[in-house]
């Protein structure tokens, strides 16, 4: 499965350059992330944060097939009043539509919607929403969004298998490197040497656990 928000001939979207805009605004406040020890600490956190996600993927999945469509998402966004452009709104179902099923699954919504939180992080009527509505994904996406700039040492919106290995290195574990390099392999979707945000989003999921198989197992037992 593909990953990257690049085109076929590898010019970057539209979506990908403000994404990377988004990231690099977000690194010159800085980060809180003191090393990759203190990240994996937070995973538990970040795992019951995101599985929190559910209820609201629940409530506009409006079929309950499994899936958001196009309509649906749009719906998502008018109710959630994120003030996206039609545009807007199609690059972010195509980039977080993975399987190219026409459907955005638990995992790939959790995904949009932390772009969608990176993308509008200055938009102070949409901080004040998801304050009233979703308390609970803000803290979990502003920690996605501060891990990953911490990973990005040059701040350029990219993380490169040098920065991750560096990270993962001054972590103290011994087998550090192969560590670093299992990682990245796991977020560097398309193969080209660096990580976008995106890419990372969809691998940090695995990271902590996000399993969308689990995830129906639970809701067929329900």
């Amino acid at each position: 499965m593909g990953g990257a928000v690049t085109k076929s001939d590898g010019q970057v979207t539209k979506l990908e350059a403000k994404i990377i805009e988004a990231v690099q605004r977000r690194a010159s406040r800085g980060t809180t992330m003191k090393s990759f020890n203190s990240i994996v600490l937070k995973f538990p956190k970040i795992d019951e944060g995101l599985r929190n996600c559910k209820a609201i993927f629940q409530e506009f999945d409006e079929d309950s097939n499994g899936s958001i469509d196009h309509t649906e998402l749009k719906n998502c966004f008018r109710k959630l009043e994120i003030s996206f452009e039609e545009d807007e709104i199609n690059d972010l179902f195509e980039a977080c539509d993975i399987n190219e099923d026409m459907g955005i699954t638990f995992t790939e919504f959790i995904v949009l919607l932390c772009l969608v939180y990176l993308l509008k992080d200055d938009s102070s009527t949409l901080q004040k929403k998801w304050k009233l509505g979703m308390p609970k994904l803000e803290p979990t996406f502003e920690t996605l969004v501060d891990t990953f700039v911490f990973l990005d040492e040059n701040k350029d919106g990219l993380v490169s298998r040098g920065e991750m290995v560096r990270a993962i290195d001054e972590s103290g574990e011994r087998s550090s490197g192969r560590i670093a390099m299992k990682r990245f392999e796991e977020m560097d979707w398309d193969k080209n040497g660096m990580v976008n945000f995106k890419e990372f989003l969809f691998a940090f999921t695995q990271w902590v656990g996000i399993d969308e198989d689990e995830d129906e197992e639970e809701d067929n037992k329900a």
